[in-house]
């Protein structure tokens, strides 16, 4: 039921709060910003006319004015049509405007100036990458392998790649007859249907994709990598770079950009010998990991390549998959990928060993190359998993 008059006055009188906010005039931008906030969050009402103090100062423009651009504004203003309720009420200091904002119901959450925006106690702000994941899981767009791409279409899949993956795999690509472009591709999990039209799945655009990082969901599915001149983050950044790419491509960027750090220099008698800061198949083994089995529900990280003075971290966001413990994956045992497609086609491109040996092959290479373990932290809670290894 619509509120009246009294039940606004209420709200006036009980200040701003996680569901109420005050704005003294029309301001576009503003508006945006908490309609947004309220859609996302338990929804709440927008009060225009009113100082932050909770007085009564009235909106000093023409009232039908006001109201046509709050309608247009529900209507074009987001991502989305707001189905709000707009109400005014003329007091004797002015008029009072106000939108009640139900919870939005959707797809996935609302956005105003291209960003998500939520409500925070007295605010409206944007999500932090832990409260941007709980709010798309709360939308049921938890993103996996299968889960459709809405904004993409077959016209941005590589068919030359997607054919070279299959020959890869042993298959014949020319003998007639051959399926359509469209059948394979849906066949093999590359495109799925979505509202009667084929859209690229998450796995058809990272293992495909002519730009995988294009839509707003897949932005941050890409290596941030961090060179410190100290032991930890506090310390002068030396460089940074952003692998970004297809999964193949993520790997080979980050690991070319951490060959080029540098090397170590020792001596055999007079004759100076260099080798790299850690063994290619280490760290290269440690980024593919990272990449396949991390968590895309957690749209708003990246992977970590991290280089510090005496150590190099490695972290993807997420836990192990299914219900995996760090003894289990110590021992080497068999693997349980969440990300099934993506393991296969970096198993199948030559990215990959075979399945379940990854962590024997950090530890031999480590081993052989300064006789120190990689160490695996897995927290739960803050939701990592890092693989650690020792510079000496």
């Amino acid at each position: 039921m619509a509120m009246k008059w009294l039940d606004v006055l209420q709200r006036i009188e009980d200040g701003e709060s996680r569901t109420t906010e005050f704005k003294r005039g029309l301001d576009l931008s503003a508006v945006g910003k908490a309609v947004c906030a309220f859609a996302n969050t338990e929804g709440g009402v927008l009060i225009l006319g009113v100082d932050d103090s909770g007085t009564i100062v009235g909106v000093r423009k023409d009232t039908e004015r006001v109201q046509e651009q709050l309608t247009n504004f529900l209507h074009t203003g987001c991502s989305a049509p707001v189905s709000a309720y707009s109400e005014r009420h003329k007091d004797p200091k002015g008029w009072v405007h106000w939108l009640e904002v139900p919870r939005q119901r959707g797809f996935e959450p609302l956005r105003y100036d291209g960003r998500v925006w939520i409500r925070r106690q007295r605010s409206s702000v944007e999500p932090s990458p832990l409260e941007l994941q709980e709010l798309y899981n709360a939308f049921g767009y938890i993103i996996t392998e299968e889960r459709s791409i809405e904004a993409g279409s077959l016209a941005h899949i590589d068919l030359q790649r997607f054919r070279s993956y299959l020959r890869a795999l042993g298959l014949d690509t020319e003998q007639d007859p051959q399926p359509t472009d469209e059948d394979d591709l849906r066949n093999r999990g590359v495109l799925t249907e979505l509202g009667g039209a084929l859209r690229p799945t998450l796995y058809g655009v990272l293992a495909f994709g002519r730009e995988p990082q294009r839509y707003p969901q897949t932005r941050n599915f890409r290596v941030e990598c961090v060179a410190y001149e100290g032991s930890d983050r506090a310390s002068r950044v030396l460089q940074v770079a952003d692998a970004a790419g297809r999964l193949d491509d993520q790997v080979q960027r980050a690991a070319g950009w951490f060959a080029g750090l540098g090397k170590f220099e020792s001596y055999r008698d007079l004759i100076r010998e260099d080798r790299p800061l850690l063994p290619r198949t280490a760290i290269r083994e440690a980024l593919v990991n990272a990449i396949v089995h991390r968590e895309y529900s957690i749209t708003g990280s990246k992977v970590l390549l991290e280089v510090f003075s005496r150590c190099v971290h490695v972290t993807s966001p997420g836990t192990l998959p299914n219900h995996m413990r760090v003894e289990s994956v110590r021992a080497g045992a068999h693997p349980r990928s969440r990300n099934e497609s993506l393991a296969n086609f970096m198993l199948a491109m030559g990215f990959m060993e075979q399945r379940g040996r990854g962590w024997p092959l950090l530890r031999q290479a480590m081993r052989e190359f300064n006789g120190t373990e990689p160490e695996l932290v897995h927290d739960e809670q803050s939701r990592f998993v890092r693989v650690s290894f020792v510079l000496d």
